[in-house]
């Protein structure tokens, strides 16, 4: 019996766990707010609770109050400080129910004045470059956000009064676009400013219509160029930059061919001025370097026919 009652308790508890895992193994819903989770006062949202097919019961509810709705949609017509808030769903099949979703924050704005929004050095930025978007408000406030128009949610800044600065470091052309951004207090996190004026961050690099080659010449004897930018236009161009551009490449080859014939010229005078005096300064050198005959004797004098042939060298019968 020992034995049969160790497997009934062992089955038992397998059967235990599976049924266990069964019940928190539902996945978790999705919430969503519609047109976005910033919703200016007066504005109409769609607040959605997203879960799988066949779920028997939504239950919708906002936290920190003790309210909720048993339904996945909540509509409201005209946006209220008083639907701001932290909201988050969950549902129900059969008897279990599902994990709650992730927290959705319902933002009100316009409630206060709005900061405004500027670029340090400035809203043109080259790629790999640094820039800083700072967001100033007249108002004592302690949280700014800064949105980009896309994304899914704000960024939010460091708590500072007055003031905000985002930096963004190495600017690539997925920073492009435009910011708005937001002050609020922090004893009131859903409660937030009116939008900045937008801001519109451009990365000032041509997309496929043109490459950008870095060319650094680099000295061994520690001495550096700075790197050179060079801008290729495809061919056939017809924006004004790009005529603009062949015109002052055609113009650039123009001179460097003028200037390329002029040296050949200097080059060929010069060479033909120094292969002239070379003959003369040979003929000199040959003169002094030319070894001396020894000098006549005086008791034997030579005569003409000798040609001047110094002593020992010895003339044929004549």
């Amino acid at each position: 019996m020992a034995p049969s009652l160790s497997a009934l308790l062992g089955l038992g508890l397998c059967l235990g766990q599976v049924v266990q895992s069964r019940q928190v193994s539902l996945p978790k819903p999705s919430l969503h707010a519609l047109p976005s989770s910033l919703v200016p006062l007066e504005k109409p949202v769609t607040i959605q609770c997203q879960g799988p097919p066949g779920v028997d019961l939504y239950r919708l509810e906002k936290l920190r109050s003790g309210k909720y709705k048993d339904q996945a949609v909540l509509f409201i017509p005209a946006m209220k400080q008083s639907f701001a808030g932290c909201y988050r769903c969950s549902y129900q099949n059969g008897t279990r129910w599902s994990p709650p979703s992730d927290r959705l924050e319902l933002v009100a704005t316009g409630v206060y004045a709005k900061p405004s929004l500027s670029a340090q050095p400035g809203p043109a930025v080259s790629p790999g470059g640094d820039v800083t978007l700072q967001c100033r408000s007249q108002y004592g406030f302690d949280q700014f956000a800064l949105y980009k128009e896309g994304d899914t949610g704000p960024y939010k800044g460091p708590e500072r009064w007055y003031r905000a600065d985002f930096p963004i470091i190495t600017v690539t052309a997925a920073h492009s676009g435009i910011y708005r951004c937001y002050s609020f207090s922090s004893q009131h996190p859903y409660l937030w400013s009116a939008p900045s004026d937008p801001l519109e961050l451009v990365v000032t690099e041509f997309p496929e219509a043109s490459r950008r080659l870095n060319i650094s010449f680099i000295n061994k004897g520690s001495t550096t160029e700075p790197s050179r930018n060079i801008t290729i236009f495809p061919k056939g161009s017809d924006s004004p930059i790009g005529l603009a551009q062949q015109h002052y490449t055609k113009g650039n080859l123009v001179r460097i061919c003028l200037g390329a014939v002029i040296l050949i010229l200097l080059v060929g005078f010069l060479a033909e001025d120094w292969h002239s005096r070379k003959k003369p300064l040979l003929h000199l050198v040959r003169a002094v370097h030319r070894p001396l005959p020894p000098l006549p004797q005086t008791q034997k004098p030579h005569s003409w026919q000798d040609k001047g042939q110094p002593d020992g060298y010895t003339h044929g019968p004549q």
